[in-house]
C-alpha cells in the first residue's frame, strides 16, 4: 500500500471515524500545529542528555496524540475514543510544573530572550507552538466543535512547563 491515496488531492480531509472536511478547517489547523509541536519537541528531545527530562517528554508527545485525536473527531463520535484528556493529565503537568519551579532561579514576571542554547531555543519554539494551538482550541470551543474543558487548560499548563523547562536547560549543558 502506498503512503500516496490521492483522497486529498481535492483539497478535502477526513477525520477519524469518516467525517469529510477541507483542509484549512480549524480542526486540521488544530491537529496539525499539535503534530508541529510534537515534531518540535521530538528535536527538543534528541538534544537533552537528562533521561527523566527524556521520559516526561515522550509522555506528553503520547499525550498530544490523544488531543490531537479528540480534536480530529467530530462530536458525535467523541464515545468512540478510548481514553481522553483529564483532569489527571493537568494534575500531572502540574507535578513537573513545581518541581522545576523548585530548581529554577528565574524572576517571575520577567522577560527572558529565547536562545540562550539550542535546547532551550528548541522548548521555546515549542512553548509559542502550544500557545498557538491553545488560541484555535479556544476558538473550537467557541464554536462548540470541542466540549472538554481539559484540554485548553492541558495546553495552557504546557506552555507554563515548556517555559520552565527551557530556563532550566540554559543551565545545564547540552548533549553531544
Amino acid at each position: 500500500m502506498s503512503i500516496t491515496t490521492k483522497k486529498g488531492d481535492k483539497g478535502k480531509t477526513s477525520l477519524l471515524f469518516g467525517e469529510k472536511v477541507f483542509k484549512d478547517d480549524l480542526r486540521v489547523e488544530a491537529y496539525g500545529t499539535l503534530d508541529e509541536l510534537c515534531s518540535f519537541l521530538g528535536l527538543s528531545k534528541s538534544l537533552i542528555g537528562d533521561s527523566s527530562i527524556k521520559k516526561i517528554i515522550k509522555d506528553i508527545q503520547r499525550d498530544l496524540f490523544m488531543l490531537g485525536a479528540e480534536i480530529a473527531t467530530s462530536p458525535r463520535h467523541l464515545n468512540k475514543l478510548k481514553k481522553t484528556i483529564d483532569a489527571s493529565f493537568i494534575t500531572k503537568l502540574e507535578k513537573f510544573i513545581s518541581s522545576l519551579e523548585g530548581k529554577s532561579k528565574f524572576k517571575a514576571g520577567c522577560f527572558y530572550l529565547p536562545g540562550g542554547n539550542t535546547v532551550s531555543a528548541c522548548l521555546d519554539i515549542s512553548r509559542t507552538i502550544t500557545r498557538r494551538a491553545e488560541r484555535m482550541l479556544v476558538g473550537l470551543k467557541r464554536k462548540k466543535n470541542i466540549k472538554n474543558e481539559y484540554l485548553v487548560i492541558y495546553l495552557n499548563r504546557l506552555s507554563d512547563f515548556l517555559y520552565l523547562l527551557a530556563r532550566n536547560c540554559e543551565k545545564k549543558p547540552e548533549k553531544k
